[in-house]
């Protein structure tokens, strides 16, 4: 099975290690974790990522400009939005986003 390359983004230092931790997990999955849209975009710029989870904290303005900025420059990556719930939702969310892109 691929491996798949996460990289999440939000405010709360605290959370962006809870969310990495449990994203690298989960067997295949590479997370990567960031607090600002500067990281994002760097280190994207510098990556392939599958999958974009936009975290807690995230105002409308930088949502639209990061999802404009990541499939600008690669129109298969997926964006998610994931505010919590647990790590059952997010395989959910993330399976069910790769299963809809194939």
């Amino acid at each position: 099975m691929k491996e798949i390359s996460i990289l999440y983004i939000c405010r709360n230092a605290d959370i962006v290690d809870t969310m990495v931790r449990v994203i690298n997990k989960t067997e295949n999955w590479k997370g990567v974790g960031v607090q600002t849209d500067d990281q994002a975009m760097e280190i994207f710029s510098e990556n392939n990522f599958d999958i974009i989870l936009l975290g807690s904290g995230i105002e409308e303005a930088s949502e639209k400009r990061l999802r404009s900025y990541f499939t600008s420059r690669c129109e298969d990556v997926i964006v998610i939005q994931h505010y919590g719930g647990g790590s059952g939702l997010l395989q959910t969310e993330i399976l069910q986003a790769l299963s809809q892109k194939e």
